[in-house]
């Protein structure tokens, strides 16, 4: 396993330029884990942690070096008007400059060694090797975004050399799941966009990002549907809801994470997820603390390159976050113009009520 990954890095190596730097180790165990949540700027807690701190020099350094396609500075954002609380964000160079999205035709889609793969990129985009100290020995590869959403905003790559498709795994999840408790930032999120939900690779990667924002997903009570799963229903966009109170739960929500999302594939439908800090599903008087949520969205399928200057619903609209092309849809877009274009990529009520009572059974049967 380790072997793969460092055959990824030299195959990236062989495109270097004398003197580039390269990934660094970062070893981790749970003693780094921060547990009792994290504070938003000026709030207790809201000191990053170590994990933070050699994310961010390294994100910042191939930032001066020229790795990204632009350099980016503070962005504008604004809460939309309206009971969902929507973050909007203009980011026009995302939108003009980024690399064109693969064309994705299939749910069960093949890599393809030939197309644009995470083998391909140079060790200067490659920023830290994180390694669990008592863990599998492959480490999961923390590489920039070149086309960043956000100061920070990485991929996360189980095993690149291995050329797996983008279909969700659970030691991939696990790895983004510990991410998420390796930040101090309140702010940190790890997410998943499966083939036919706007992957633009396909190859397995995952997204890790900070955003000065608190999400509605975050905190919205939800319906149980069974001791393992629960529905958020009043949120941008209705998903299905995991919970992990702390690291001992990590595994086990992983595994049904996943057996979920094969579910929805198996039934013809596209997926996206979230991983973020949260409250437990019946809100905050249902626990002490905040743990760990997972959402995971049963959506149409959308096939084709999606569109660079379009609207596109991905992982972070779903969620309530919402990156825009264009100043003049950033000025004039409305709460209910965004839940308009979400909502037209979700499932009929029927179909996710249906699709809710399937999934119960097949976690806990």
């Amino acid at each position: 396993m380790a072997a793969a990954a460092a055959a990824a890095e030299e195959a990236a190596a062989a495109g270097a330029e004398p003197g580039e730097p390269g990934p660094e180790d970062f070893v981790y165990g749970e003693e780094d884990f921060v547990l009792p949540g994290a504070g938003w700027e000026g709030e207790p807690g809201a000191a990053p942690s170590r994990f933070d701190r050699a994310l961010l020099a390294a994100w910042s350094d191939r930032m001066e070096r020229g790795f990204f396609r632009y350099r980016l500075g503070p962005l504008p954002a604004r809460l939309l008007p309206g009971p969902m609380r929507l973050v909007a964000q203009l980011n026009v160079q995302r939108g003009a400059q980024r690399r064109p999205p693969q064309s994705i035709t299939s749910l069960r889609q093949p890599f393809d060694p030939r197309a644009f793969n995470f083998t391909r990129l140079r060790p200067g985009e490659l920023l830290l090797r994180l390694r669990r100290a008592a863990g599998p020995p492959a480490p999961l590869l923390v590489a920039i975004n070149a086309s960043p959403l956000e100061r920070g905003h990485v991929l996360l790559l189980p095993e690149p050399a291995r050329g797996l498709p983008q279909a969700l795994t659970a030691a991939g999840l696990r790895a983004g799941m510990e991410a998420v408790l390796l930040s101090a930032h309140p702010g940190f999120r790890v997410g998943f966009n499966g083939l036919g939900g706007c992957a633009s690779v396909n190859h397995l990667h995952l997204h890790a990002f900070y955003l000065g924002w608190p999400l509605r997903v975050e905190a919205a009570p939800a319906q149980p549907l069974s001791p393992r799963l629960a529905l958020l229903r009043d949120v941008p966009a209705p998903a299905f809801l995991f919970y992990a109170a702390g690291p001992a739960e990590l595994e086990a929500l992983a595994q049904d994470v996943c057996r979920a999302a094969e579910h929805v594939a198996d039934a013809g439908l596209a997926y996206n997820l979230l991983a973020t800090r949260g409250d437990p599903p019946g809100g905050t008087a249902a626990g002490s603390g905040r743990g760990l949520r997972v959402l995971l969205w049963a959506r149409r399928p959308s096939f084709g390159a999606k569109a660079g200057e379009a609207f596109n619903v991905a992982l972070c609209e779903l969620a309530g976050y919402l990156p825009l092309p264009a100043a003049a849809l950033y000025r004039d877009i409305t709460e209910a113009e965004a839940l308009r274009a979400i909502r037209q990529q979700l499932l009929p009520e029927p179909q996710l009520l249906s699709l809710a009572q399937d999934l119960a059974q097949l976690l806990d049967g």
